[in-house]
């Protein structure tokens, strides 16, 4: 009972995923729900580093694109099996995000968000200038995923793909949440000097966890390259960081849970939003200054808050 207890959120995100396709009708569905995943697994990660950390990124999009270009050059260009470049991409953005770490996160408040905004667009330059190997603004093709000459034959093992990464990816955030590495984030969230007073080496811990956040989003761009097929630049461009942020945010920060919450409704609301082409930016603007405005802690906290009042 102890177990299901602390974990009862996992066996309902998995309870979902196991009865969702009873409503899914057909592909088009099913590509909605894998985008959910994907995007839900990789901000899960991301709320790491936002709501518990409480260290801004504005460009976390160029670590997805890292993720998404080397599984894509590595097995469209080089043979690499689908496998091994998905953990090499790791290993490359893993060492990437650790060199970079020290000196962005020194910074904090509106430096630290133009740091990090600096280096996606580092990111997505070189992506658009190295056209030899990513093909520019043009793009790429991807090869289909396969595992020992095993490929994803289809949308709906890309679901059941998809659904297993993210129960994995909620299930290491609630382990790494409940932990000392944890404890420590919170602690430098709510004041990093009272913290540092406490004994906590925050740089380290802001390192780890900024790591840990990258290793997420390389890991969905390697699946997401090879599910779509295709790849240009624009998976690492700004929007797509603030597409990110958005979902964090509207869906609680420092609550996992509240992520893929938040990852749900951002990713499905361009579909609702198909007849107003180009104007998905100003929803998005318009949702977050919302959410800041009315849900300062986000939608599932809130919710679960006020549920809390009225039992008690």
């Amino acid at each position: 009972m102890k177990v299901l207890r602390r974990h009862r959120g996992i066996f309902l995100i998995a309870a979902l995923v196991a009865v969702l396709p009873l409503a899914l009708p057909n592909n088009y569905y099913y590509d909605v729900a894998i985008r959910i995943g994907m995007n839900a697994a990789m901000v899960v990660g991301l709320n790491l580093l936002i709501g518990y950390a409480g260290q801004i990124s504005l460009g976390h999009a160029g670590f997805f694109g890292l993720g998404a270009y080397a599984s894509a050059i590595l097995t469209s260009r080089y043979g690499w099996p689908p496998l091994a470049a998905m953990l090499a991409a790791m290993a490359g953005v893993g060492v990437i995000a650790f060199v970079v770490a020290r000196p962005i996160l020194k910074l904090k408040g509106h430096y630290l968000a133009m740091a990090t905004l600096g280096l996606g667009i580092i990111i997505y330059m070189v992506l658009v200038n190295e056209s030899a190997l990513t093909g520019g603004n043009d793009g790429m093709q991807v090869p289909p995923f396969s595992v020992l000459g095993a490929t994803l034959p289809n949308e709906r093992a890309w679901y059941w793909a998809t659904g297993a990464v993210l129960i994995a990816a909620i299930w290491i955030a609630e382990n790494i949440v409940d932990s000392p590495l944890g404890r420590a984030l919170r602690a430098l969230h709510g004041s990093e000097v009272a913290a540092q007073m406490a004994g906590v080496d925050t740089t380290s811990y802001k390192v780890r966890v900024f790591v840990v956040s990258a290793l997420y989003a390389s890991v969905v761009g390697s699946m997401m390259a090879h599910y779509v097929g295709f790849i240009t630049p624009q998976v690492s461009g700004f929007f797509h960081s603030i597409e990110l942020v958005t979902m964090v945010v509207v869906g609680g920060m420092a609550s996992t849970y509240g992520a893929v919450v938040g990852a749900a409704i951002l990713t499905m609301l361009p579909q609702f939003l198909s007849r107003f082409e180009g104007y998905e930016m100003i929803a998005f603007g318009a949702i977050l200054m919302l959410t800041m405005i009315f849900l300062p802690r986000g939608l599932l906290p809130t919710i679960a808050a006020r549920l809390k009042r009225q039992a008690g």
